[in-house]
């Protein structure tokens, strides 16, 4: 069969990673998918759509008919750290890779159709947040993982880039950059994370959980930098809303006081992951989306 990569798939990579390191990896694409799926013997169902935004997501069945799910991502989205992550929780709140050797992440096979954007947001806030409590442990020991700290200081760069690029920007930019130096001035711990949690990143799941995290880029870090991302979602509805702005910054609140977080670091996170993601959409020429996440970011 055809292993046709997504939109959202061919998007997010060149935003992310440059449209030349993305452009040529996914025109192996096609071959890759196939090594991966025929060294481990997999019976392809389909290719799961819209997909993940860092590797094509394959329904597939083992030798033994088991369903499965194999992710096939380029390198530079480092599949290994998201597999070491995903092998430390041994699924303890996120999907549980399954045994053998072979190209790409075979993972147990969950529901991509149902994510808990399918419930209502107070619902979906609610399990999103018991979800999320299971994936802050200690990182194993000798981890390869990022720190929150150097991967916000690499995204800092780009920021200051795209103010001096957008003079509207820059006092968004401004106020984003000293909240974030001031957090990882004195985190106070050190513990594995998401890295990207989101509603959507929560998917259905059979009989030992009912919803299990996927798709991590994990890192090490403290927990108001992965509940930060969590705070935005269904932000469209929120800028859309007369009562937008107070509800964005009740949300802050009710999500850092039932996960005993700081509020203020929280809101200081929050205010830092959305001025980067809309400055990254500015860029990438996705206007509308820059838009509506700074406009988010003025209300913190």
């Amino acid at each position: 069969m055809a292993f046709e990569p997504p939109r959202r798939l061919v998007r997010a990579l060149g935003e992310t990673y440059g449209d030349a390191a993305a452009g040529d990896w996914l025109a192996r694409l096609p071959e890759l998918a196939r090594e991966a799926v025929d060294a481990r013997r997999l019976e392809v169902e389909r290719v799961s759509a819209p997909g993940g935004r860092s590797g094509l997501v394959l329904l597939v069945r083992t030798p033994d008919g088991v369903p499965a799910a194999l992710k096939v991502a380029p390198p530079f989205a480092a599949p290994g750290l998201e597999l070491a992550a995903l092998a430390h929780w041994d699924g303890w709140g996120a999907v549980r890779p399954l045994p053998g050797e072979g190209p790409g992440l075979l993972l147990e096979r969950l529901h991509p159709e149902m994510s808990l954007r399918s419930l209502p947001e107070a619902k979906a806030l609610l399990e999103a947040a018991g979800t999320v409590r299971r994936l802050w442990v200690e990182p194993p020991a000798g981890h390869a993982f990022e720190s929150v700290a150097g991967r916000t200081a690499r995204q800092a760069e780009a920021m200051r880039t795209a103010a001096k690029e957008d003079p509207q920007v820059a006092d968004l930019v401004a106020a984003a950059l000293e909240a974030r130096d001031a957090l990882v001035a004195d985190a106070p711990e050190e513990l594995l994370l998401h890295g990207a949690f989101r509603q959507g990143k929560v998917l259905a799941a059979d009989d030992r959980a009912p919803w299990l995290a996927v798709g991590p880029d994990p890192l090490v870090g403290e927990r108001a930098f992965d509940l930060a991302r969590l705070v935005r979602d269904r932000v469209e509805d929120l800028v859309g809303a007369d009562t937008g702005a107070s509800t964005g910054r009740r949300r802050v609140n009710r999500l850092a006081d039932s996960l005993d977080v700081d509020r203020e670091r929280l809101r200081g996170w929050t205010l830092f992951r959305a001025v980067e993601s809309g400055a990254r959409a500015l860029a990438a020429g996705r206007r509308q989306d820059g838009e509506v996440l700074m406009e988010f970011a003025s209300w913190l």
